[in-house]
């Protein structure tokens, strides 16, 4: 996820690796189950995709509201890499919209689009049938296809 969600993470000046980011949500999921105590393997991969999310979107946010240190001149200097990482104003309203999915869905969807999980393997995680998590999945793509379709690019087969 670090590396093909965030890649600009990945380089300087944070060259954040994977082991960091892991050790940053261990450390995170550690103080939250001071307070919450997950009793299903399903509530602790809810758990750590939210904290998984926050570590990103923490990092990605410190790292465009720092200033630049150096005053080089513009011509001396190569333009930046763009990279899908900035958080904007649509990265959020999507952020917000998962987030807001109904609970079941926002389950589905994290394990299945965020940590990579099958649907049979969600499945059994849940303790539904997969044609259960095949029709929350695609109630939550519906839902987020309604919220965020002014997001979709034009289509090009369209005149």
């Amino acid at each position: 996820m670090l590396i093909r969600q965030y890649p600009r993470l990945t380089r300087p000046p944070l060259n954040l690796q994977s082991d960091e980011m892991l050790s940053a949500v261990v450390e995170r999921l550690l103080k939250a189950m001071r307070e919450v105590h997950p009793e299903t393997p399903r509530q602790f991969f809810a758990l750590a995709n939210r904290h998984m999310r926050w570590e990103l979107n923490d990092l990605a946010r410190r790292l465009d509201q720092r200033t630049e240190a150096l005053g080089l001149h513009e011509d001396a200097v190569p333009a930046p890499e763009t990279s899908g990482s900035v958080i904007g104003p649509d990265a959020i309203r999507m952020l917000e919209a998962i987030e807001n999915l109904p609970d079941e869905e926002r389950e589905v969807f994290e394990l299945i689009r965020i940590q990579g999980v099958t649907q049979g393997e969600a499945a059994a995680l849940i303790g539904v049938s997969a044609k259960t998590v095949q029709r929350r999945l695609n109630r939550g793509l519906l839902t987020l296809t309604e919220l965020l379709g002014d997001l979709r690019p034009p289509d090009a087969g369209r005149s």
